[in-house]
């Protein structure tokens, strides 16, 4: 079932249209969209697994070509078509089962595990892994608590992880995040209390948006975790 190319045009502007409104706060993804290194993949439903080896190959792609040329920001947002009606949990739940099928077809495509990242989702080092480069990912849905997090459509952004720490080795990388953190509060009236750097708590927590308690515990395992 692929999805109509009069829809596709109408997901794509939508999210293009969020992430140039003024009021968003990431300043990486404005970035990305002034730099034309914003790609938008328009699929189907989050709750299917019927667009998995397109979103995979694609995520295969980006690594390749990162590799190539690691210059600038860049992110990798697929968006789905709905459902629009699902709450935070639900939303929650459907993302990881997005992201385990994922990781499945990358193992099952002999791809190795980023070795600079932790596979075990629960230590506090640990990312995504694609084509052999880490990733993490910003969860995304029309019924975010955040409004920071709030998008027409349910949608995965997949951002490479080696990208910010190459800001950090460049001194770029503080900054940068205290915009993000200074706009977001103007936008929420409150800091996000699921924010935490790398290497201070399991960046998974993160990904949904949603806010999670120190039971929580990830749904997720990758095959090559062992």
């Amino acid at each position: 079932m692929l999805v109509d190319k009069e829809t596709c045009s109408q997901v794509r502007d939508e999210l293009l249209e969020c992430v140039g409104d003024v009021a968003f706060p990431c300043v990486g993804a404005k970035s990305a969209l002034a730099r034309g290194t914003l790609k938008v993949l328009v699929c189907h439903s989050i709750t299917s697994a019927w667009d998995d080896v397109r979103i995979h190959s694609e995520l295969l792609e980006w690594a390749y070509a990162y590799r190539a040329d690691p210059t600038g920001l860049r992110s990798l947002a697929v968006a789905f078509e709905g459902p629009s009606h699902l709450t935070e949990e639900r939303f929650e739940a459907a993302m990881w089962e997005r992201i385990q099928s994922l990781a499945d077809k990358d193992d099952w495509r002999g791809q190795p595990y980023d070795e600079r990242v932790s596979a075990d989702p629960m230590d506090m080092h640990f990312s995504l892994s694609f084509g052999g480069e880490a990733f993490f990912v910003v969860g995304l849905h029309p019924n975010a608590s955040r409004p920071a997090r709030r998008f027409p459509r349910p949608t995965l952004v997949f951002n490479l992880h080696d990208q910010f720490e190459r800001l950090r080795d460049e001194g770029r990388y503080e900054r940068m995040r205290e915009k993000i953190i200074e706009r977001d509060v103007e936008l929420a009236g409150h800091p996000n209390p699921m924010l935490s750097r790398h290497g201070e708590a399991s960046e998974a927590r993160q990904y949904s948006g949603r806010v999670v308690g120190d039971d929580w515990e990830c749904p997720f395992r990758d095959p090559r975790a062992a």
